[in-house]
C-alpha cells in the first residue's frame, strides 16, 4: 500500500474529519442492525426452547401411546429351574412347575478307525428331523475326509461332525443341531465296497437306524447322548414336552424356558402372574412434570412486568396459540368405550390455579383398578389417533414438525438474518466507496491550498525585491 499524506497543504486533520464523516454514515445503520440481529436472534433461541419443551411434553407420554404398553403382567418365579416371562394376554394366577426332563442334542461316535484307514466307498444318507442329504464316499476316503464332506455339505442344516482320537484311534463324533426326539440322526449306508449295508464291517460301520422294524436297522454307532423332548409338570398333573426348551404358551401368555431338572428334594418353582400397571403412573407423572415445566417456560417467555421484565415472547401469539391448544385437551372429553366419555381430571389429573398440574395418586389408582380398558381407550382411542395421547401429538406436532408452525417461524427469522448479512455487506461497501471519495475530495482540496500558499509565498517574494519597496521590519 502507498504511503499517503494527508493535510500537510492545508494543514487540517483530514484522516480525523473523514473517519468522523464515515462514522456519522455508519453508527446509526450499525446500531439499527445490531438490533435486529439481536431481536432475531433472540426469537430464534426462544421459539427454539419452546419447541424443545413441547416436544418434551409429547415424548412423556410414550410409555403409554399404545394398546401394548396397557394392563401388563409381571410374572415371577424365575428361579434356578426355569425362567419365566409373559405378555399382556396372560391371566392373573399362580401355577407350580417341576422340570421332569431337558430336550438334548442327539449325539453319536462311531468305533476306532486308523487315520490312515480307508473307511469304504459308497453313500451316506443321513437325515435329522426334516433335513436329510446324502454324502458320496470314495474308496479312499479316511475318516477326516467323511468328517469334511458332512460339514462342507450345502444340504447339511441339522448335523455337525467332529473327530476326537483316543488312544485306540480315530472316532467320527456325528452331533445333530437342534433337540428333541424328532432330531434323532439316521444314517442310512449304501456300502458298495462289499454290499452289505447294516453289518460292521466297510463302510455300514456308520450306519445308524434305531427303528428295530425298518429294513435298515443298524445301531453301528454308540449313542452318547439320546435324544430327547423337554417335559414340564403344571400343577402337579398337566404334563407338557417340547423338543426344545422353551414352552410357549402352555400357559397362555407365558414362556417357560427349563434350565435343569427338578431333583427329589427340589422345591417346585412358582409362577405368580400379576396385573402390572406402572407404567400408566408413572407415563402420566412424566406428562404432569413436563406440561409443569413447560406452563413456567410459557410464563417466563411471555412475560411483561416492571419488576420481572419482558420476556422474549410477550405478546406473541404462537406462544399464546400453543399454551391454549395444550390447555383445551386438558378439559376434554374422549371416549373410554361403549358409548361413554370422560374427563383427564376424573384420573386423578387435575389443573391448579396456578394453571399447572397436580396427580391424586389415590384417584388414578382406584380409576386404574375399577376399568384399566376405560384409561387404555381415553389414551389410545377407539380407533387411530382419536385418544388424549393421539390428539396431543396432532396439537403439538403442528408446531414442532419439520413443517410446522415453529419450524417456519425460524426459517423466517433465518432468512431475515441471512439477508441482514448481505445488506451489512453492502452497506460496508459503499462505506468504503464514501470514504475514498472524501479522501480523493479533501486530498484535492489540500493540493489545491498547498498551491495556493505557495503562489503566495513566491507573490510575496517578488514584491519584496520590488525597487522602492520597503519591507516593514517586525
Amino acid at each position: 500500500m502507498a504511503i499517503s499524506f494527508t493535510g500537510i497543504g492545508s494543514g487540517l486533520q483530514v484522516n480525523e474529519i473523514v473517519s468522523a464523516l464515515v462514522n456519522a454514515e455508519k453508527s446509526p445503520y450499525q446500531a439499527r442492525v445490531t438490533k435486529q440481529q439481536a431481536n432475531f436472534t433472540t426469537d430464534i433461541s426462544a421459539v427454539g426452547t419452546l419447541k424443545a419443551s413441547l416436544e418434551e411434553l409429547n415424548g412423556s407420554l410414550e410409555s403409554i401411546a399404545s394398546v401394548e404398553e396397557f394392563q401388563k403382567r409381571t410374572i415371577s418365579g424365575s428361579d434356578d429351574f426355569v425362567t419365566l416371562s409373559s405378555e399382556k394376554d396372560a391371566q392373573t394366577n399362580n401355577y407350580s412347575i417341576k422340570v421332569n426332563s431337558l430336550a438334548e442334542n442327539h449325539k453319536l461316535t462311531s468305533n476306532a478307525i486308523a487315520g490312515d484307514e480307508a473307511v469304504g466307498e459308497g453313500k451316506l444318507t443321513i437325515s435329522s428331523g426334516s433335513n436329510s442329504f446324502d454324502i458320496n464316499v470314495s474308496d479312499t476316503a479316511k475318516l477326516a475326509d467323511i468328517r469334511d464332506a458332512i460339514n462342507d455339505s450345502v444340504d447339511n442344516d441339522s448335523v455337525n461332525a467332529t473327530i476326537i482320537t483316543d488312544d485306540t484311534g480315530q472316532r467320527l463324533v456325528l452331533s445333530s443341531k437342534e433337540t428333541g426326539v424328532e432330531n434323532e440322526i439316521k444314517i442310512v449306508v449304501d456300502d458298495t465296497g462289499d454290499g452289505g449295508n447294516t453289518d460292521l464291517s466297510g463302510l455300514s460301520r456308520l450306519a445308524y437306524d434305531s427303528d428295530t422294524a425298518s429294513t435298515t436297522y443298524a445301531e453301528n454307532l454308540n449313542e452318547v447322548t439320546a435324544a430327547t423332548d423337554a417335559s414340564i409338570t403344571i400343577d402337579g398333573t398337566l404334563v407338557a414336552t417340547s423338543s426344545t426348551n422353551e414352552f410357549k404358551n402352555v400357559i397362555e401368555g407365558v414362556t417357560i424356558n427349563a434350565k435343569k431338572v427338578h431333583g427329589t428334594d427340589d422345591d417346585l418353582s412358582k409362577a405368580v402372574i400379576t396385573e402390572n400397571n406402572k407404567n400408566i403412573t408413572a407415563g402420566l407423572n412424566s406428562f404432569v412434570d413436563k406440561f409443569n415445566a413447560f406452563i413456567d417456560l410459557s410464563k417466563q417467555l411471555g412475560r411483561s412486568s416492571a419488576e420481572e421484565g419482558v420476556g422474549a415472547l410477550a405478546g406473541d401469539s404462537l406462544l399464546r396459540g400453543s399454551v391454549n391448544q395444550v390447555r383445551s385437551l386438558l378439559t376434554s372429553e374422549f371416549s373410554t368405550g361403549n358409548g361413554n366419555t370422560d374427563f383427564l381430571a376424573n384420573f386423578g389429573i387435575r389443573t391448579e390455579r396456578s394453571g399447572k398440574l397436580s396427580i391424586d395418586s389415590d384417584a388414578l389408582k382406584a380409576a386404574i383398578e375399577k376399568d384399566p380398558q376405560a384409561l387404555q381407550t381415553f389414551f389410545v382411542g377407539e380407533n387411530d389417533g382419536d385418544g388424549f395421547v393421539g390428539q396431543l401429538d396432532t396439537v403439538i406436532k403442528g408446531y414442532t414438525a419439520s413443517d410446522g408452525i415453529i419450524s417456519s417461524r425460524i426459517e423466517g427469522r433465518e432468512s431475515q438474518l441471512s439477508k441482514l448479512e448481505t445488506d451489512v455487506e453492502k452497506f460496508n461497501i459503499r462505506m468504503a466507496k464514501y470514504e475514498e471519495r472524501l479522501y480523493s475530495q479533501y486530498n484535492a482540496m489540500d493540493l489545491l491550498v498547498a498551491n495556493l500558499n505557495s503562489t503566495g509565498s513566491y507573490l510575496q517574494q517578488q514584491l519584496a525585491n520590488l525597487p522602492g519597496v520597503v519591507k516593514k521590519s517586525s
